[in-house]
């Protein structure tokens, strides 16, 4: 365990830091999951307006260093290749 003062209070920042980031990719998640059930539903406004909320949370995990730039990146590609598929085959 660490003795010096800045190394106690780096690890307990780095204890909250790690409980913060948890809950935003809990957070995440359920988003992601809620896009693509509003995406394979049948009512493609309510899936856009999914899609644009889960983006902008994407963005801001991104800019925070939660989650790397090319993560957020290839989960926005796929939620609109994915929204793009299922409004052409509509």
């Amino acid at each position: 365990m660490a003795q010096h003062a800045s190394a106690l209070k780096a690890h307990r920042q780095s204890l909250k830091n790690r409980e913060r980031n948890r809950q935003v990719r809990a957070r995440l998640r359920n988003a992601l999951k809620s896009v693509r059930i509003a995406i394979d539903g049948k009512d493609p406004a309510a899936a856009k307006t999914a899609l644009t909320q889960t983006i902008s949370l994407i963005d801001k995990m991104a800019g925070r260093g939660v989650i790397h730039r090319n993560a957020a990146g290839r989960y926005k590609s796929r939620l609109h290749a994915r929204l793009a598929s299922k409004s052409k085959v509509a």
